[in-house]
């Protein structure tokens, strides 16, 4: 089934594109989707946080559960919980898939890693929420590295205008990368007032 309409609908309804594709049809009809799209928007404090937290779960693509989890982990680290939080969300192993430039969207990074196609520390991990540590080495798998996409991602055609966010140290011709460190906030590419975020969990 072609989930790009879907997506296409949801990025207009949280107002961020969450796929090249989207990004042109977002920039047609910047308004949401529907009848009422263009209509007057009545924004209470809680919608407005509640928008947040959806667009944060949306650039990541993950559950309400994994997302109230991570709250709950970022919670516990010393300083602003918001920041604590992307950054605990950057770190899952296919959130860096996406930043490495071997995957082109956060749906690709996930079907290549649940499909068992990436290795961490030469072990196949086939869990998207797996959380990866400094000076963890990511790959893709011996036998997975002629399929199509790892043939465009070696050659470049997946990458984020060429720029790799200064945590990772990327190889793209061996279709590898490490995270030499944990990723700042000012670093990570998420849209999102995270502050807001941390509101609507703390209500």
């Amino acid at each position: 089934m072609n989930q790009s309409r879907p997506k296409v609908k949801k990025s207009r309804a949280l107002g961020i594109a969450l796929t090249p594709k989207a990004v042109k049809y977002f920039e047609a009809r910047p308004y949401p989707p529907g009848e009422h799209g263009r209509g007057r928007k009545q924004n209470s404090d809680y919608k407005v946080r509640l928008l947040e937290k959806q667009r944060l779960r949306a650039q990541y693509d993950i559950s309400e559960r994994q997302m109230a989890r991570a709250y709950d982990r970022a919670r516990k680290v010393e300083g602003k919980t918001g920041e604590a939080l992307i950054i605990e969300l950057e770190r899952r192993l296919d959130a860096l898939v996406l930043r490495s430039g071997i995957a082109r969207t956060i749906y690709q990074a996930r079907q290549m890693v649940v499909h068992g196609h990436i290795e961490v520390n030469g072990r196949k991990v086939d869990k998207p929420s797996f959380r990866v540590r400094p000076d963890d080495v990511v790959m893709v798998r011996e036998r997975s590295r002629e399929k199509h996409p790892f043939q465009v991602a070696r050659e470049g055609g997946y990458a984020l205008d060429g720029e790799t966010p200064r945590y990772l140290q990327v190889n793209l011709k061996a279709l590898a990368f490490r995270l030499d460190r944990d990723p700042q906030r000012k670093e990570i590419p998420v849209i999102c007032d995270e502050q807001l975020v941390v509101e609507y969990y703390a209500r």
